[in-house]
């Protein structure tokens, strides 16, 4: 029965650890506030076709947030929504139109870099971001995604400037990603990926996602803010590190 859930030149027991890895990685997400779809898709890296990983690995986490944002739908800030999206379908368009033609190496230790910057830095412009910053936003990340998948920690840092509140940080900031992932993948399928023999897998992978993030979202409630605050700022930063870690290697043996 299991063996259903395997797509062609992928084992039984990768399937397996993939569904396994969605429940633990969404309630890390929702309960420490960002890194589950990172450590998702390093892991998808080790078993996963390497022209599988992105497009399989987006809808995937459209599941897992869409089920996050709903669960939080009370506190979503729509109208930056709504900008985003304005910036998204754009940046989706471009990234599609070069994916494969770059070398993500660059691209991810210039990632770790911003990252490690904006999130111990005091950037007063980004508390005060308006609906155009949402808008260009969603044109670079969504731009970003299409090329290296994991865009989660640079929506995070932005909507932590912006929105001070847990709740209100936590339920925009999985509505943004339900939307890029959502324009990912249509543009991924317009481009011609095969999604079908996936399919039962990522299933799988969503309904386990959605059990992580209920178990993720009583723990976030529990957690004392100062807490939360300091767990998500090191999880920043040992993304971002690790970012720039993989992006040297690459750029060293490329």
């Amino acid at each position: 029965m299991i063996s259903v859930l395997a797509p062609p030149g992928l084992d039984v027991w990768a399937a397996v650890v993939l569904i396994a890895a969605s429940f633990f990685t969404s309630a890390l997400t929702v309960s420490a506030g960002i890194g589950g779809g990172v450590a998702l898709l390093g892991l998808m890296g080790y078993i996963v076709p390497v022209a599988a990983i992105i497009p399989v690995h987006g809808v995937v986490q459209l599941g897992s947030n869409v089920g996050r944002a709903a669960m939080l739908r009370d506190h979503v800030a729509w109208a930056c929504l709504a900008a985003f999206f304005i910036g998204a379908v754009p940046g989706a368009w471009a990234g599609s139109s070069v994916v494969g033609a770059l070398s993500d190496s660059a691209l991810k230790a210039a990632l770790g870099g911003f990252i490690l910057v904006i999130t111990w830095m005091r950037l007063p412009r980004l508390a005060a971001i308006r609906l155009p910053g949402f808008a260009v936003t969603g044109a670079i990340t969504t731009f970003l995604t299409m090329i290296f998948g994991a865009t989660g920690p640079f929506n995070a840092v932005v909507l932590s400037k912006t929105f001070p509140d847990r709740l209100r940080f936590q339920a925009s900031t999985a509505a943004v990603m339900s939307l890029q992932h959502l324009v990912k993948t249509a543009a991924f399928a317009l481009a011609g990926f095969a999604f079908g023999p996936w399919l039962p897998l990522i299933a799988a992978m969503i309904l386990t996602g959605l059990a992580g993030t209920w178990v993720g979202s009583h723990i976030l409630r529990k957690t004392p803010e100062s807490r939360f605050r300091l767990v998500f700022r090191i999880l920043l930063t040992l993304l971002a590190l690790d970012l720039i870690r993989r992006g040297v290697a690459g750029m060293a043996h490329g």
